[in-house]
């Protein structure tokens, strides 16, 4: 009797430990089968930062997640570059585009359609300020104290045209809401024939007729230029900044990449003697390209402070070439710059590369000029190269695609510049870049 009960008892111990064990199985079966994609990839080491990623693809291809679950890669929006808040969008415009030398009408009614049809066609492309060239051949075309009227207005260097062309400009764009920077070149009087005249008051005619004053102006094969290594040379350009600062109501005033003409050593060969003379004395003279960059920096170091003595938030900048060695060799010292105080507000160099250029890409050009700007009151602006677009230059490169600006203004914006400067004008509506236009206005709007 008793060890029938317990074969009985013993039997329903074993069924219940059975089912429970049964039971144990089936739990842990379903929750692998629901956990098993996520197992798959923990599974996995995580990819070490001085590693390549090696064995995650193929993890990945492991786990598989159902569409409810996941979306597939592709439908994950990229993020766009928006741009920054006060993006500088500008078009150059230079004397070319203003001239009325040829025009039977040179009135300022006919001057000011001109410019009109000028600010209306930029902004319609998305610009909101004009470089205007106003002082191309050390002449002006406003009322200046120091330099004669330009040919480009009056037909002839030194003729009044009857008005102010630069007042006239400045209205008008800011009548449609834009900005107007007054475009100058620093150190040019005459580049072969043009102007074909110099007036007499012309400062190149008056220190050329004085024996204490040689030297100041030089004769090139190229043309006629001023010598920045004397102070009296500096003054004056300087003065002329002042000038435009405190008489017209302009956004900006910028220089372009025009400094010293060329690298011969006659150029200014007195001058550095002098130099030398003097500095052997107490010293070791410093290289010729190294003075030349030093006069170069004083010019523009008198230049900002002048600006500022009568507008002090009034922006000051430079266009300097793309290229940093051909900047150094022209007596620019945009390292300097672009790190130190009391030089400029702003750096637009002119990067008119594209993405296959094999000296200097432009992504690489972009990003190089982005380090380079270490002083962060110094906004850094790129010049894009419109004129180029749908053209054969560079080995037919700009030809390949249509949308060779709209990626630059990417490109630049990825690199947090802060806006660009578009040559020229006359290139905005062009049969040769209409495309490439339209491209990078969608990027501009």
């Amino acid at each position: 009797m008793v060890i029938k009960l317990f074969d009985r008892h013993s039997i329903f111990v074993c069924v219940c430990l059975l089912a429970a064990a049964i039971a144990v199985s089936m739990a842990l079966n379903i929750e692998n089968r629901k956990g098993g994609a996520i197992s798959a990839v923990s599974s996995q080491a995580a990819p070490s930062a001085f590693q390549p990623n090696i064995g995650t693809a193929s993890a990945e291809a492991q786990s598989i997640p159902e569409p409810d679950t996941a979306p597939a890669a592709a439908s994950v929006p990229t993020e766009e570059v928006k741009a920054p808040a006060n993006e500088m969008r500008a078009v150059w415009v230079p004397y070319m585009s203003l001239d009325m030398s040829k025009s039977d009408d040179k009135s300022e009614a006919a001057f000011q359609k001109k410019f009109d049809a000028i600010v209306s066609g930029a902004k319609n492309c998305g610009m909101n300020t004009l470089i205007v060239q106003v002082r191309p051949f050390g002449d002006a075309l406003y009322k200046s104290a120091y330099y004669p009227w330009s040919h480009v207005v009056g037909g002839t260097q030194g003729v009044n045209p009857g008005y102010d062309p630069l007042a006239v400009m400045a209205a008008s764009a800011h009548k449609a809401g834009m900005k107007l920077h007054a475009w100058v070149n620093p150190l040019r009087i005459q580049t072969s024939a043009t102007p074909s005249i110099l007036a007499q008051g012309n400062y190149y005619n008056t220190w050329k007729s004085d024996p204490s004053k040689a030297g100041w102006t030089v004769d090139c094969p190229n043309g006629k230029y001023y010598n920045p290594a004397y102070p009296q040379v500096r003054r004056l350009i300087a003065d002329g900044a002042k000038e435009i600062a405190k008489n017209y109501d302009v956004d900006g005033i910028q220089f372009d990449d025009y400094f010293y003409p060329t690298q011969d050593a006659s150029f200014d060969k007195s001058a550095y003697d002098a130099y030398c003379a003097g500095a052997s004395k107490s010293g070791t003279p410093v290289g010729l390209l190294e003075w030349r960059q030093g006069n170069i920096n004083a010019l523009v170091s008198l230049v900002y402070s002048e600006i500022k003595t009568v507008k002090p938030n009034l922006p000051f900048g430079i266009a300097p070439q793309g290229n940093v060695q051909n900047d150094k060799n022209m007596g620019a010292d945009v390292v300097s710059w672009c790190s130190a105080r009391g030089y400029v507000d702003y750096i637009c160099p002119q990067l008119y590369v594209n993405f296959e250029n094999p000296v200097l890409p432009f992504d690489t050009a972009a990003q190089s000029w982005r380090k380079m700007v270490v002083n962060t009151n110094v906004k850094l602006y790129l010049g894009l190269a419109v004129y180029k677009s749908g053209s054969d230059a560079d080995s037919g490169t700009w030809k390949k695609s249509n949308n060779i600006l709209a990626r630059q203004v990417e490109t630049g914006r990825k690199a947090s510049c802060d806006g660009f400067m578009f040559y020229s004008w006359d290139y905005l509506n062009t049969d040769q870049t209409k495309e490439e236009v339209q491209n990078v206005m969608k990027m501009l709007k």
